[in-house]
C-alpha cells in the first residue's frame, strides 16, 4: 500500500491545479480501497459510528435525489457518488495504519505546497503577477489558483493539518522548528492579503481554537500568531486597497455604517441566503433535493433581491436545510455539535489539571474539522468536489487517531 500512500499525498500539491486530478485519485483510490476490502474482509473500518452516519446521510441524499428532486439526473450529480469521500477518509486511516509513512508523504507535500504559494503569493502581491504571469485581481491575490480566488481557502483549511503532522513530527531540530514557525508567520499574513474574508476569519478561529486547546506548543503558536497580527495591523495602516477591502467594506456591507442596510454577510449573500431559507420553509423535512438551489432559485416563489440566483447558498447549513431539509441539516449540525464537545471536555481536563481529554495532533485536526462546520461564515458549495476532498483529509487522520490500533505511539 506504499505506493498508493505517495500517490494519495500528492493531492495536495494537485488541489492546486484544480479538482480533476484530485477526484481522480480520489475516485480510484477509493475503488482499490474497497476491492482490497472485500478481498481482506476487513469490514471493521466502515463499523465505526461516523463512518456509519456519514454512510446514512449519503444514503438520504440519493433517496431525496430519487423521490424529491425536480431534476433527478441533475441531483443524482452531487448525490450518488458522494460516498467516495468517506471511502477516502477510511483509505487514510488504513493507510496510517499500515504504513506510517503517509505521515511524511503528507508533511512534506504540504510543508513545499505551502513555501511555493508563499514565495508565488508575495510575488504577485508585490509586482501585480505571479511567477507565470496570473494577474492580481483587483486586490486580491490567488498564485497558482488564477481565477479561482481560493488559495487563502486553501492555505486555512490546510494549515491544521500541517500543524497536526508538525505536532507528532518526532526528530525537529531547533533550526526546523524556526523555519516552521516563519512559515506559519508568512501564512498568516498572506491568507489576510488574498482578501479571502472568510478564509481570514476561519483561519482565526482555528488559530485560537489550537492555541487554546493544545499544551506543548501553545506559546509557540501564540508567538508566530501575535508576530503576524503585528505585520497585519502594519499592513492595514499602510496598504489603502488592503485596508478598503478587508475592513471599510466588509464594515458597509453587513451594515455597521449610519447609511448603509444591515445583510448577512453582503447584500448579495443576503439574498441568497433567504432565498434558501424560504426554500426550506416550503419542504422542511426533506428539502428540494441535492443541487436543486442552482435550478429553483429565480422562481418567484423562493427568490429574495435582485438576481439571487447562483448554484449554492453560500452557506453549508442553509444549503442543506434548502436541499436536504431538517434531517440533512442535522447530519451537519451533529459534526459541530460533537467538536464543541470535544473542546468543552479537553478544557475541562486543562483547568481541573487532569489527563487531557485529546492529544494535540488531535485538536489540531479537530480545528480543521471546525472550520469545515463552523455555521457563521460564507462557504462554497457542499457538494463541490473540490472541497469536500480538502475537508475530508483531517476527518481520514482524525478516525485513526481514535480508532486506529497503533493511534497511542504515532510518530514520524
Amino acid at each position: 500500500m506504499t505506493y498508493i500512500a505517495f500517490i494519495v499525498s500528492l493531492i495536495i500539491p494537485l488541489l492546486i491545479l484544480g479538482p480533476f486530478f484530485p477526484d481522480l485519485i480520489v475516485s480510484l483510490s477509493s475503488l482499490v480501497f474497497l476491492i482490497y476490502i472485500f478481498k481482506t474482509k476487513l469490514f471493521f473500518y466502515f463499523t465505526k459510528k461516523p463512518v456509519i452516519i456519514f454512510f446514512i446521510f449519503c444514503i438520504y441524499c440519493i433517496l431525496v435525489s430519487i423521490f424529491v428532486a425536480k431534476d433527478m439526473m441533475l441531483s443524482f450529480e452531487s448525490s450518488i457518488f458522494y460516498f467516495r469521500i468517506g471511502v477516502f477518509s477510511c483509505l487514510i486511516w488504513c493507510l496510517l495504519e499500515q504504513d506510517t509513512k503517509i505521515l511524511n508523504y503528507f508533511y512534506y507535500t504540504l510543508v513545499i505546497s505551502f513555501l511555493v504559494l508563499i514565495i508565488d503569493g508575495y510575488i504577485q502581491f508585490f509586482t501585480g503577477s505571479n511567477i507565470i504571469g496570473f494577474p492580481k485581481a483587483g486586490v486580491r491575490i490567488s498564485s497558482f489558483f488564477g481565477d479561482e480566488l481560493i488559495m487563502g481557502s486553501y492555505l486555512s483549511r490546510l494549515f491544521p493539518l500541517m500543524f497536526a503532522l508538525f505536532v507528532i513530527k518526532e526528530k525537529k531540530n531547533i533550526y526546523e522548528s524556526y523555519s516552521l514557525g516563519i512559515v506559519f508567520i508568512l501564512t498568516d499574513i498572506l491568507i489576510y492579503i488574498s482578501g479571502e474574508r472568510a478564509a481570514f476569519v476561519l483561519f482565526n478561529i482555528s488559530t485560537i481554537f489550537i492555541i487554546i486547546l493544545i499544551r506543548e506548543y501553545q506559546k509557540f503558536r501564540l508567538v508566530t500568531f501575535i508576530v503576524a497580527l503585528f505585520f497585519i495591523g502594519l499592513i492595514t495602516y499602510f496598504d489603502d486597497n488592503i485596508r478598503k477591502r478587508m475592513i471599510n467594506t466588509t464594515i458597509e456591507q453587513i451594515g455597521l455604517t449610519s447609511n448603509s442596510k444591515k445583510s448577512i454577510f453582503t447584500p448579495e449573500h443576503d439574498s441568497l441566503m433567504r432565498t434558501a431559507y424560504n426554500m426550506f420553509l416550503d419542504k422542511p423535512l426533506v428539502g428540494q433535493g441535492p443541487k436543486m438551489f442552482r435550478l429553483i432559485c429565480k422562481d418567484e416563489k423562493y427568490a429574495v433581491g435582485v438576481g439571487p440566483c447562483a448554484n449554492h447558498p453560500h452557506n453549508f447549513y442553509l444549503q442543506l436545510l434548502a436541499e436536504t431539509g431538517v434531517i440533512g441539516f442535522s447530519f451537519l449540525f451533529s459534526v459541530f455539535v460533537y467538536v464543541l464537545y470535544c473542546a468543552y471536555r479537553q478544557f475541562k481536563s486543562m483547568v481541573l489539571r487532569q489527563k487531557r481529554y485529546l492529544s494535540d495532533y488531535q485538536v489540531c485536526l479537530l480545528a480543521g474539522i471546525l472550520i469545515t462546520v463552523w455555521p457563521l461564515t460564507t462557504n462554497g458549495n457542499f457538494f463541490n468536489n473540490w472541497l469536500m476532498i480538502v475537508y475530508s483529509l483531517p476527518v481520514g487522520f482524525y478516525l485513526h487517531s481514535i480508532y486506529g490500533k497503533n493511534r497511542h505511539n504515532i510518530c514520524f
